[in-house]
Parts: structure tokens; sequence; C-alpha cells
């Protein structure tokens, strides 16, 4: 239960598994009456304006469903489809299929955020503007560039388990790589899109879903992707897992901690005065070695040394060394998300900490809410994805739409038992087997839930070979885990997105 639990917080998701309680009679009633239907789906039409071309494109909303080769129903997985008019000729035309993390998220982040036709408005630094909240046309979308499937996976969004089969079937890191695995084939074969190159993007868990099914799609159906994007990425589970004995993300953490400090000014006039990129290589460069030493000495460590790591931790976090020693080097991000403006009453986001919160007072450890999720993000896009749908795809549905929790209960782990899930090995394989894979990683240098050295740590553990190495390219940005809702970071992404489909294309003879 502990370990679900952590997993859950990582990922952004501020439900317990008490929260997956059984629904009162009223709204079980509710969801009966709501039953999706199979295989329904609603086409319409629309059109957006991106690099200053007219993409016009046909929409697909609805269920495909999930049966046994006997015929039987498991799953109604609900999906969104963009497919570009007069699209030409399909063994040129790429098809991406696309999806969120959690686990428990529907795909609306990257849906309606960044990669879709409309995108929520907000604020140019990302806060949400006064409700009731809109969406508008997204001149950023990567339709241009690609034909586009947004995956909601068993338990989010509309996505349910057929009446009787358990939905602890698709709750699970084997469970849910077989579920949108099938999804993926049977999208690809109902469309005849075997013959195109295909791309796979993932943000949060939805990283991990992307490394897996790269390796998965591989060996259980032959389909091989020609890109994979890692938006926020997290492939190895001990980086993010503040726990007793478990030293690793302390250092990985560190570098995120400098660039929200600095973004506070909170360091000394010297600190503040270099940008953030050479802030941030230079807390990387003490991160992996004197940081990283001392913690793997351990008590072993003499005073001077102990002395030495406390000020350079307080030189690039801004917090007080006396702090630092009582974290006996050890700042967990629950501890410095209270501690860096606690003399201000305030906290920081852990999705985004260039947001900030108030708690009831300003003692204790730990922040009672994520000011980055709950007060930035979720309303806008709950309210706004729902608009659109009813508006502009003609659909609807008496479904709950679960946007972030709330479908999901306990993640089973079996395949990791007793140890950190770790899914760099499976992309690894994927690479090795499929050499012209390109695999493209954005992170940001305000994302806590994801901090982007710890991404790079990763990578740079993998064991690949230099002409192997070649075929990853990291981008960061100035924004959190969400990073397009950064309007300079949302064009950026738009660029690099051209960039990346352009030459991971160009290769195809």
């Amino acid at each position: 239960m502990k370990r679900v639990f952590l997993f859950i917080l990582a990922m952004g998701i501020q439900l317990s598994i008490a929260q997956t309680k059984p629904a009162s009679p009223a709204a079980a009633a509710s969801e009966s009456r709501a039953k999706p239907e199979e295989g329904e789906t609603v086409k319409t039409k629309g059109s957006v304006t991106v690099n200053g071309k007219v993409i016009n494109y046909t929409a697909t909303t609805g269920y495909m469903p999930l049966k046994t080769e006997e015929g039987k129903l498991r799953a109604n997985i609900f999906y969104i489809a963009y497919t570009k008019d007069d699209g030409g000729d399909l063994t040129r035309r790429p098809v991406t299929y696309t999806f969120n993390g959690g686990p428990g998220s529907a795909s609306v982040w990257l849906h309606m955020g960044v990669i879709g036709p409309k995108r929520i408005v907000m604020s140019d630094k990302g806060a949400a503007l006064t409700p009731p909240y809109a969406y508008t046309n997204n001149e950023y979308s990567w339709l241009d560039q690609s034909d586009l499937v947004f995956i909601d996976p068993v338990g989010t969004g509309f996505s349910r388990a057929a009446p009787g089969v358990d939905k602890s079937e698709f709750q699970g890191y084997n469970e849910d790589i077989q579920s949108v695995g099938e999804f993926i084939k049977l999208y690809t074969t109902q469309n005849k899109r075997w013959g195109s190159p295909k791309f796979l993007a993932g943000e949060s868990y939805g990283t991990t879903r992307a490394a897996g099914l790269s390796s998965y799609l591989q060996s259980a159906f032959k389909m091989y992707v020609n890109g994979i994007v890692l938006i926020s990425a997290v492939l190895n589970f001990q980086t993010i897992n503040f726990a007793i004995g478990n030293d690793l993300p302390y250092p990985l953490y560190l570098p995120s901690y400098a660039a929200t400090s600095w973004y506070y000014q909170q360091l000394s006039p010297e600190m503040q005065a270099k940008d953030l990129k050479t802030l941030t290589a230079e807390a990387e460069a003490f991160a992996l070695n004197e940081y990283s030493t001392a913690l793997m000495k351990g008590d072993r460590l003499t005073e001077a040394e102990y002395t030495s790591v406390v000020q350079k931790l307080s030189r690039y976090t801004g917090l007080s060394e006396s702090f630092i020693r009582q974290t006996n080097l050890r700042i967990n991000l629950p501890q410095y998300n209270k501690e860096l403006l606690r003399k201000d009453g305030k906290t920081v986001g852990r999705l985004d900490s260039r947001f900030t919160g108030i708690d009831y007072d300003d003692t204790g450890s730990s922040t009672e809410y994520d000011p980055s999720n709950t007060g930035t993000i979720s309303g806008p896009y709950t309210a706004g994805v729902l608009s659109y749908f009813g508006k502009e795809l003609n659909y609807t549905n008496n479904l709950t739409y679960y946007i972030l929790g709330g479908g999901v209960g306990r993640w089973n782990y079996s395949n990791v038992q007793n140890k950190y899930l770790n899914v760099a090995e499976y992309m690894r394989q994927a690479m090795s087997v499929n050499p012209s894979m390109k695999v493209w990683v954005l992170g940001g240098y305000y994302d806590f839930a994801t901090p982007y050295f710890a991404s790079k740590y990763v990578i740079n553990h993998m064991g690949l070979r230099p002409e192997q190495a070649k075929n990853i390219n990291f981008t960061y940005y100035e924004a959190g885990h969400m990073l397009y809702i950064h309007m300079p970071s949302l064009k950026q992404m738009k660029v690099d997105a051209d960039s990346f489909y352009k030459n991971t294309l160009q290769e195809i003879k």
C-alpha cells in the first residue's frame, strides 16, 4: 500500500487509494445508464491554421472495444483521432499515438495543451484565467506534421472495463502496456496505417508507458515505431522516490532546486547574477561529483567535508546552513517546497515550482496542496475539454470524465516486486532491435514531479553505444511539468517538434 501511494504521489495525483471507495447508489445508477456502446464513434470536420497553412481534418471521437479472440468484450477505450483530409500517401503521412500519465490521467493535457488542434487559454505564464474557462485554435499543433490519436487508458477519461470485468485487469504496468498496445494494434489495423510512419508521445507516466510500448509493440505485434517523444520523463522510479536508504534523488533534484531558488531570487547576489543555464550546469557538476561522493560516504564524512557540502548546498538552494544540517544533507522535496519561502508565508508548487500557495500555517515540513495543480490547471482543462467535446466534436457522455485520478485504483507492480520500476532497459532493447528509432526527451527546469536532471541521469546509464546514443536528443524549457502552459515554451516546443519529425522522417527511403 505504501509503495503504491508513493508512486501515485510521484505522478502528481493528489488522491489516495482510499478515494477509490464504491460509488454512491445515485452515482452507480448514473454510470449504469451511461454504459458506452461498443465501437460507437462520431466524426466531425474541423480546420486549424499552423505555420500559416490551413489544415483541414476529420476528428473521430468515441470508443474502441477491446475483445478476446473469442469475441468477449473486455473494455471500451475512449479516444479522439485527428486525420488530415487529403493527407496523400499514407506511407508518408505519420500517425502519432499519444497519452498522458498518472497512472490515472486522461490524455487531455497533451490533447488540449500542446499537440491537438485546440488549446486551453491560459496566461502567458500558465496561470488559470477567470472562469468560465475557454479554449481556442492551437496554432502550435503538431497536426501539420502527423495524424494524431489521443488515447485514454482504461479507468481514465470515459474509458471503462466492460460490465462484469474487474478493472484491476488493466491497472498495472504489464496490464496497461498490453491494453494500450492492443488499442494501437487495432487502430493501426482498422484504419490501414501499418504502412505509415509511427510515433509514440507520452507525458509523465505516459513516458513510462511509451518506453515500455516501444519494446512490447515489437515483441507482441512486430510493430516498429520511428520515434518516441518523452515529455517530462520518468523511466526509473528510484530517481524520484525519497526513501530512507535511497540517496539517488537528492543530487538529481538539486539542479531544479537551484533553478527555483534563482527564480524567486533567494540566492546570493553572485549566484543571482548567473543566467539559468550557467547556474544549473554548475549545480549539476556539484551534484555529480562532491555531493554524490559525500552521500556515498555517509557517516564516514569528515567534519571538514560535511561543512563544505553544507555550504555549497546552501549556496545552490538559498536555504540556511542550519536547516541543511538538520536534514543531514538530504533535502527532500516536501521539505524544500515548504522551507524556501516559509518566511514569506508561501509554499512552492510541485508540478511547476513557478507557482506558490498558502497553507493554514507556516509550520511543518510539507505543504497542504500543490498550487500548480489544483490551483492552476485542473479547472481550466476539465471545463475546456468537456465544453469542446459537446460544442465541436458533437460528443456527449453521461459518464464522469476522469481527468486525473478517480477511476483508477491500486496499481499492480508484480513485474518489479521488491525493485524500482525501470523501463529504460525496455527502451534500450527496442533501440537495439530497431536502430533507426529516434527518441526526443523534453524537460522543464521547474518540474519537481519528474526533474529534468533525473531523466538525463537515466539515459546516461542505459549503456548505449555511441551510434545508439546519437539517436536521443534532449531539450529543456523554462517551465514546469506541463511545459506547454508557459507560452514561450509552447512556441519553442512547436519549433523543436517540427525539427524532430523532419529529422526522423528524412531517413525513410
